[in-house]
């Protein structure tokens, strides 16, 4: 007797580690956005910074939305999840052109800050990212904090 899982029936059930990895982020960039203003603003002014925030702003979306495609289309289907994660790609690199396309002309964008912040604060976050994500099937996600395991019997001081 085999067993087959049908994929387009199989739901991912529970909280998202998706949603959880984009919050965290989410969370990260702030600690860039600072670092990001500074040197832009002492490079190309108060057009600098406003490019850049608009660039960080694009960032923080796309992996915001990234999440949450892969959130609700785990909860239809794990294939609507895999279409999700292919196609969602595609249609995020559109989402940025297009953000990138409506203010081209814009009086108040500066391309250099703009296209560096773009590219790396993609880079930044996803490289720093890397060091908190769990390669484990037991914590999907983000890797579990120093909190001790309830299930654990607590270590014994020698007396």
């Amino acid at each position: 007797m085999s067993t087959t899982v049908d994929p387009m029936t199989v739901r991912v059930e529970g909280p998202s580690p998706a949603m959880a990895v984009a919050f965290d982020l989410a969370k990260r960039s702030l600690w860039i956005l600072p670092v990001a203003v500074v040197v832009s603003a002492a490079g190309w002014g108060v057009d600098g910074v406003i490019s850049t925030l608009y660039a960080i702003a694009i960032v923080v979306v796309n992996f915001l939305l990234a999440g949450w495609m892969l959130k609700v289309s785990g909860q239809i289907s794990a294939a609507a999840m895999g279409a999700a994660a292919m196609f969602g790609f595609l249609l995020r690199l559109g989402l940025i052109f297009l953000a990138v396309l409506l203010v081209k002309d814009a009086g108040w964008l500066e391309l250099v800050p703009f296209g560096v912040t773009l590219v790396a604060t993609h880079l930044v976050l996803l490289f720093w990212e890397m060091r908190h994500i769990s390669s484990s099937l037991a914590f999907p996600g983000l890797k579990p904090g120093v909190e001790p395991n309830p299930y654990l019997p607590e270590k014994q001081e020698p007396a």
